[in-house]
């Protein structure tokens, strides 16, 4: 399903493309954190769960698998149509069963920011939720299993929508955190092309950052805990300012980091 040619087109669309910029060794494995989710994390699933964009080509050895979110696999049909296409719940059993249980050269790729993030994509924002997400870092089993952390930026993924964004304290907003309280994702109120279906024709570059080595430790402190997550937030905020006038954005945009 991944070499299916129908990804071709889908990649042709926007289009995406993959950006290289070291290599990565095939007997470590990696947790990817990817950046921004947008409204549809188009840019991570046609790099990383499809080879439209030349994964296996570019990082030989290395095989990257998407995790979403959990309660997407209780979705009759849909659920089939997600293992199909290879893809595994965000959730430890699964991590565990990437990093520990299928030998050298994994890549668990996680859409960091989640609902949180994507309430903030839209033309022009570039919002990354990372702070107060300390579990791709903090979690024993990760840490433990000795999984490099590489961040990744997906340049152009939330231009692809045009999003209402609530204001914190409205209506609209306490409405989108309940639902996402309750169901794990928030409903977002976007628009497209062509009656408000298709993404808008966007040029998505995703790129993939230097990894960060991550020591093995049974019982990580909170210094060190701390110490990596901040060396994981510094390293995306760099890979994002390196690569923002190459990847079509002006010179003037920052990216704001919660």
């Amino acid at each position: 399903m991944r070499k299916w040619k129908v990804w071709d087109h889908f990649r042709d669309y926007f289009p995406i493309k993959l950006v290289k910029t070291v290599e990565l060794n095939p007997n470590k494995n990696y947790i990817f954190g990817c950046h921004p989710h947008g409204i549809m994390s188009f840019g991570a699933f046609s790099c990383f769960s499809t080879e439209s964009c030349g994964f296996a080509e570019a990082f030989p050895g290395v095989k990257p698998t998407l995790l979403i979110l959990a309660g997407l696999f209780r979705i009759p049909i849909y659920r089939d149509y997600i293992m199909g296409a290879g893809l595994l719940p965000v959730s430890k059993p699964s991590l565990v069963h990437l990093l520990s249980k299928s030998g050298k050269g994994n890549a668990a790729v996680i859409v960091i920011g989640g609902a949180a993030e994507s309430l903030a994509s839209s033309p022009g924002l570039n919002t990354v939720v990372v702070r107060q997400r300390k579990g791709f870092t903090v979690d024993p089993i990760l840490i433990l299993h000795r999984a490099d952390l590489v961040p990744v930026y997906s340049f152009g993924e939330n231009e692809l929508f045009k999003q209402m964004i609530f204001s914190e304290g409205s209506v609209g907003r306490r409405l989108q955190d309940l639902f996402k309280s309750l169901v794990g994702f928030a409903p977002c109120m976007f628009l497209g092309e062509r009656l408000a279906f298709l993404p808008y024709r966007t040029p998505v570059t995703t790129v993939v950052g230097s990894p960060i080595s991550i020591p093995k430790r049974i019982t990580p402190t909170e210094e060190e805990v701390n110490h990596y997550h901040n060396l994981y937030t510094e390293a995306l905020s760099k890979l994002f300012h390196e690569h923002k006038v190459s990847c079509g954005m002006p010179e003037t945009f920052v990216l704001a980091v919660f």
